[in-house]
């Protein structure tokens, strides 16, 4: 399996475990910050499915792009777009900042490069 193959599969396994969260579970720990540290690998496996990027550079720009949703929460972007009341927008962006999602969006960056080099593969 090539390597871009095989992280399409995991990003579609990503994807399906956080639908399921955000469908099925109620428990505040997995489905805020679990599911915050499967979102950055999510962006990631994305990130290496589509682009030449290495490691440090997929997972830095997966981490930014939740700091920055994170950031959009704190300056409640939603209610400057009218967005408040939209499921769609609230599931995706968030509803509230919340320092201990940076933790876990932090987390999942450090995870998926600990994976990589348990992978053998340089970063």
């Amino acid at each position: 399996m090539t390597g871009r193959k095989s992280y399409a599969i995991a990003a579609l396994i990503l994807l399906a475990i956080e639908m399921m969260i955000a469908l099925f579970v109620t428990e505040t720990f997995v489905r805020g910050y679990m599911g915050d540290v499967l979102a950055v690998m999510l962006v990631y496996a994305v990130l290496r499915a589509v682009t030449p990027l290495g490691a440090i550079a997929a997972a830095s720009i997966s981490l930014v792009i939740a700091l920055a949703i994170e950031i959009a929460q704190a300056l409640n972007l939603l209610g400057a777009l009218g967005l408040s009341d939209n499921t769609f927008a609230r599931v995706v962006l968030g509803g509230s900042f919340d320092w201990l999602d940076i933790a876990a969006y932090m987390a999942g960056a450090l995870i998926v490069l600990a994976v990589e080099l348990l992978r053998g593969k340089r970063l």
